[in-house]
């Protein structure tokens, strides 16, 4: 395990040093029983790993972070130059580690490790890889902090989420994956800018899988509270069909988009993981959608994961919203969990 942030680079004196600082003050009392030590583990430390670990770090969400990677350089060299940077960051220990001790006592453990597609190789195979390393790394998690919430983010995301739940053994409502939280800001901010709004005032979900079978729902987009489709239909707007798919088929090829100009996507879906980290650490009972195990929504067959519209807090998954969806979207959705399911059954797990 490497120095933390708030250990003393001047040898075994440092901290006699430190007390010898301050002058106590009298008649003191232990610290509030009540008042809780927050730790975040990131699994992880790429692209994606660092952009999650800075945005966590800049709004404050945890006391402790740690950071494991297979390679010992690069967490370490993450870890210090953060450290640097402390008299600009709200107060966080920072420990970095290829050994998973690093990560004891975690109140979540988000994973952002994968393996790369190799030139030529089928996604199955990439897949199976995937699971060789989940088979690695999952274990761990659950030896280290027996009752963190696991946040799975690499991709596939719904297929590795399913696979972090049978190997981690926890519940349900304590393994999450990132699935399209993303997708629904990118889907929210298409809108808002076609109807030169303000992206907050726009209530949008693209829900089922994190991939090209996800499915927006139309039916339940309001702007301001006022419901989109209805307000078109009152007031005798032709429904722009056409248009409402392109911003979809944008939605869905934004990521490639991105890659495709700068190599990788991370801000982005930083700010969405830190989201998701903010809604569960402070139990704020707010709704995402996010991968959750979908058997007996909407008549959805099978242990699947996929995204709907659930309410995160301290627990994880607190329960999933009832949103009305039509016939078509209903439909769509369960096909999307087929898709799902399909490559499910080819990894014999």
């Amino acid at each position: 395990m490497q120095k933390s942030a708030s250990s003393s680079s001047f040898g075994p004196g440092g901290l006699d040093i430190a007390q010898s600082f301050f002058k106590p003050i009298q008649k003191t009392s232990p610290p509030s029983p009540t008042k809780r030590h927050t730790k975040i583990s990131v699994i992880g430390a790429g692209n994606v790993g660092m952009a999650i670990t800075q945005t966590v770090l800049t709004q404050g969400l945890a006391d402790e972070l740690a950071l494991v990677d297979a390679n010992p350089d690069k967490p370490r060299g993450e870890m210090l130059d953060l450290q640097h940077a402390a008299a600009f960051l709200p107060r966080t220990t920072i420990l970095a580690s290829v050994d998973y001790s690093v990560t004891s006592g975690s109140d979540l453990c988000i994973v952002t490790a994968g393996a790369r597609q190799n030139p030529g190789e089928s996604r199955l195979n990439l897949l199976q890889r995937n699971v060789a390393l989940y088979e690695k790394i999952v274990p761990q998690i659950v030896k280290y902090s027996p009752e963190t919430i696991l946040m799975i983010v690499s991709n596939p995301v719904d297929v590795l989420t399913y696979i972090a739940w049978k190997l981690s053994g926890f519940p349900s409502n304590r393994v999450i994956g990132s699935g399209t939280n993303l997708d629904s800001s990118r889907f929210r901010f298409l809108i808002a800018d076609h109807l030169d709004v303000n992206a907050q005032d726009v209530q949008a979900y693209i829900v089922g899988e994190h991939g090209d079978s996800s499915v927006a729902l139309w039916s339940s987009i309001s702007v301001g509270g006022v419901p989109v489709l209805s307000f078109l239909e009152r007031q005798q707007i032709v429904y722009e069909k056409e248009t409402l798919e392109k911003i979809h088929k944008q939605v869905v090829e934004s990521a490639y988009e991105v890659i495709s100009l700068k190599g990788y996507t991370s801000w982005a879906i930083g700010y969405s993981v830190a989201s998701l980290a903010r809604a569960i650490l402070r139990g704020q009972r707010s709704i995402h959608p996010v991968s959750v195990l979908a058997k007996g929504f909407y008549d959805i067959g099978g242990d699947v994961f996929l995204s709907l519209p659930a309410q995160l807090g301290r627990s994880g998954v607190l329960g999933v919203a009832n949103v009305h969806l039509t016939d078509e979207e209903a439909q769509k959705l369960r096909d999307s969990a087929k898709t799902i399911l399909e490559v499910q059954s080819k990894l014999g797990i």
